[in-house]
């Protein structure tokens, strides 16, 4: 059901070929990190995104923990990456299967409830209670067994929509030093 012309499968045809013949290779390692120094903000930091980019986003804490919700908080940033990636997923299978999209949209929430943050009642989950993601399309002619095949493909192949629905290890080294 690939499309004719397709921008994302010529990017992709060459990519398939050299992972078949080294999977090591399709190995990709994300990153991010924070930068605050001495005398750091207590409610304010920033956090690099990517290797190489030179992007970075301000973040806040939210009100509900004590913050001043003035800038996106953590949590924000996790709906965030949901919706950047749904809509990146959304937007190559389209590509893949030659529908046009004429207007995409996703919206993320997420609902938490900060008592287990806050310590207040120890049987509150801390994370995520529930997110959910809402997928806005509008296309040009395109039949339902082709739009169906859209939603499957897309939401099979959105990496960070898997990672909250399975869970992934996640490893902490903690490094505390001392000053003199």
């Amino acid at each position: 059901m690939i499309a004719k012309s397709s921008r994302v499968a010529d990017r992709q045809a060459p990519l398939r070929r050299a992972y078949l013949q080294n999977a090591e290779s399709a190995r990709s390692t994300k990153w991010a990190a924070t930068k605050a120094g001495a005398g750091a903000d207590t409610f304010h930091s920033e956090v690099l995104i990517g290797k190489g980019f030179g992007i970075s986003q301000r973040l806040g804490i939210d009100r509900m923990v004590g913050g001043d919700h003035d800038l996106p908080n953590p949590a924000d940033l996790l709906c965030a990456a949901l919706a950047a990636c749904e809509d990146s997923a959304v937007r190559m299978i389209a590509d893949l299967l030659g529908v046009r999209i004429l207007d995409l949209q996703v919206e993320v929430t997420g609902d938490v409830d900060v008592r287990g943050t806050l310590a207040i009642d120890r049987s509150v989950k801390v994370g995520f209670r529930s997110m959910d993601c809402r997928v806005h399309l509008r296309v040009q002619d395109a039949e339902p067994p082709r739009l169906a095949a859209l939603r499957k493909q897309a939401e099979a192949s959105c990496v960070n929509l898997d990672t909250l629905r399975t869970g992934v290890p996640v490893s902490i080294d903690f490094v505390i030093e001392t000053a003199d």
